[in-house]
């Protein structure tokens, strides 16, 4: 136990390490004047297309003889950041007028390259000191916004920079363009471009810890507050409108039901079971494909424990703005070290269910999540590769992932299979499962499996989207989201929202006879995931500005993994929660079933005869104590 706790807490310390911030040059961030201050400049892109993003120096800009890159760690190249060393020099406290950076003459085919970019509202990002700074190429001028033909486009020669210090270290910087020092490239012809930049040098007393505080202020503005609140109360307003509904409706049909069935009454003898009693004796009879249902509940598990180690790390201030790859570092490392979660639970359940192949279990929980994560990353980084976009992952940033899937992500798992194979903990059913299958009467459209889906996605997708907007407007466009305290509340509430719904879809599908419902608890549970989907669909058309073929491909493609993890995290939570119920509520009827068996037991034993057995055979297999007293009376 001392050294798996030892190896816990390196781990987390290992992560810490990692993800807790960006190093800079001067990783203290102090300097004195006339200090060489790190400079980069990151990418260009579109500005309504976030993914669809370039290497800086692939327009033609004034580049030097050997571009020198800045090395990179994983998270920084997965969210695509390609930080080379910026043309401008900025020195600490060293104010600088107007000066030539370079002239150079464009061709007509950089004049080109150039007006594309202005057309498409290309923006470029760089980072001073790790603060980061954003600037427009140029601007156009057309009565149509959708039609550019006939525009005319300038591009910006003159970038002024306006730095903010307090004493030793560096708090903001601003960039300035100058509407006047600009260069018509609306013809299609060579054009000769001085491209200069200035720089001014401003004392505040704003402290260096709170340099930042401006990125996340956005989020904390009274008005996108209300917001959130808003959609809190709504979410809660919601919970308590089910919970009380689901304690008045099923606590009242329940109460009924175990009155109906109690053994000290002599009516019982006379009454025939219905509703969810029963099918006691099929109730726990273990869904078709085992193998592929303990792999989805293992990978939800390890899901669901990957979105609460994340929240944590967020709720301590560990992706504060522009904290660049923390989020991609963390998602990497946690779900790697928790490959052992998924390959303990999955196992565990197998062999709990009476499963066999135990290496069929792990390859499926090893392959479900990961494997379409993998297909669609494949493809769609052939799409980055065909664009030259800055989302192409270089050949030894794929190396590093395979060496963590196969050395971290895959020994975890087969430990983790081991110690859930070698557990041997039994199902604990409360009523014995009948050795045939009772046959399901027919159901009403309703009550069927895609029916209950869209019932039980619609409740929990209604809490929470509002706060989806923000969220995708953060991941898939330029807002900061860091109001993670309201999010974990959502979360918490989704959660919530998707247990209490499976719970009550299970009890009225048990009460209509059908019995299987392992499956459909974990469809119901999961099928949030498959509403987050439909949203994106309208917040792609309705809400954004993206186009193009790449950026299209990367938002569904990566968003359909996105919420195919989701499926399965809600579902592993609806089951888990399904499960409980179901075991309470038979386990409370436990008693009465056990003294009926036993009354049985001792008729058919007075009566074993083989012509009594002939007639037992043909009877319901819920057969009563007062049916069995008849029969013996007969013989």
């Amino acid at each position: 136990m001392g050294k798996s706790t030892a190896c816990f807490v390196g781990a987390i310390v290992i992560l810490w390490c990692c993800i807790s911030h960006v190093t800079s040059d001067a990783s203290d961030h102090r300097y004195t004047k006339g200090d060489s201050v790190p400079f980069y400049a990151n990418k260009v892109g579109p500005f309504h297309n976030p993914s669809e993003t370039y290497r800086y120096f692939d327009l033609p800009f004034c580049s030097p003889a050997n571009v020198e890159e800045k090395k990179e760690d994983l998270g920084e190249v997965l969210n695509g950041d390609r930080l080379v060393v910026s043309p401008y020099k900025l020195d600490f406290q060293i104010d600088k007028e107007p000066e030539s950076i370079c002239k150079k003459r464009l061709t007509r085919k950089e004049v080109a390259q150039f007006r594309h970019a202005v057309l498409k509202d290309y923006f470029y990002q760089m980072y001073y000191d790790d603060l980061p700074i954003w600037g427009f190429l140029g601007k156009f001028d057309s009565e149509d916004k959708d039609d550019t033909t006939g525009a005319t486009v300038h591009l910006f020669t003159h970038v002024h920079f306006e730095i903010l210090y307090n004493k030793d270290r560096i708090i903001d910087v601003f960039i300035r363009n100058d509407p006047h020092a600009v260069v018509d490239l609306t013809l299609n012809r060579e054009v000769d471009v001085d491209f200069t930049c200035s720089a001014k040098w401003i004392e505040t007393d704003i402290p260096f810890e709170k340099r930042l505080e401006k990125y996340s202020q956005t989020s904390s503005l009274s008005h996108n507050l209300e917001i959130h609140w808003f959609s809190v109360i709504n979410s809660c307003v919601t919970v308590l409108l089910l919970t009380g509904f689901l304690a008045i409706i099923l606590m009242r049909v329940l109460k009924n039901d175990f009155v109906k069935f109690t053994p000290d009454e002599e009516a019982v003898d006379d009454q025939e079971e219905s509703g969810w009693k029963y099918i006691h004796g099929d109730v726990f009879r273990y869904p078709r494909f085992k193998s592929l249902f303990a792999a989805a509940l293992g990978t939800g598990t390890q899901l669901f424990t990957l979105a609460i180690f994340i929240f944590m790390l967020a709720l301590v201030g560990v992706f504060y703005p522009y904290n660049r790859g923390a989020l991609f570092t963390a998602l990497v490392i946690i779900y790697a070290l928790t490959s052992g979660i998924a390959g303990y639970y999955a196992a565990s359940f197998y062999y709990m269910i009476e499963g066999k192949n135990w290496v069929k279990i792990l390859v499926l929980t090893g392959s479900l999540f990961s494997g379409p994560l993998f297909f669609t990353f494949c493809f769609l980084n052939t799409v980055a590769l065909a664009y030259h976009a800055t989302a192409a992952l270089p050949f030894g940033t794929i190396v590093v992932i395979f060496l963590i899937w196969t050395l971290v992500t895959s020994p975890l798992l087969v430990l983790g299979g081991i110690a859930g194979k070698n557990s041997q903990s039994g199902f604990q059913a409360p009523c014995r499962t009948n050795k045939y299958p009772r046959e399901i009467p027919q159901l009403p459209w309703y009550r069927r499996t895609l029916s209950q889906m869209a019932m039980a996605g619609f409740l929990p997708f209604s809490a929470i989207y509002i706060e989806l907007y923000y969220i995708f407007a953060s991941v898939w466009g330029h807002q900061i989201y860091t109001i993670y305290s309201i999010l974990f509340i959502v979360f918490i509430i989704l959660l919530i929202v998707t247990a209490f719904v499976t719970v009550a879809l299970t009890y009225f599908q048990l009460a209509t006879e059908d019995h299987e419902w392992w499956w459909r608890s974990f469809l119901c549970g999961g099928s949030t995931g498959l509403f987050i989907y439909g949203y994106c669909l309208y917040y792609y058309y309705a809400r954004s500005d993206m186009s193009g073929f790449m950026q299209t491909s990367f938002f569904f493609g990566y968003m359909a993994c996105i919420c195919y993890g989701f499926f399965l995290m809600l579902g592993t939570v609806g089951f888990r929660a399904a499960l409980i119920f179901v075991r309470h509520i038979y386990h409370s009827i436990k008693l009465p079933l056990q003294s009926q068996q036993h009354e049985r037991g001792k008729i058919l034993k007075q009566y074993s005869s083989s012509k009594l057995h002939k007639i037992i055979l043909r009877i319901k297999l819920s057969i009563t104590k007062h049916e069995i007293q008849c029969i013996g009376n007969k013989f």
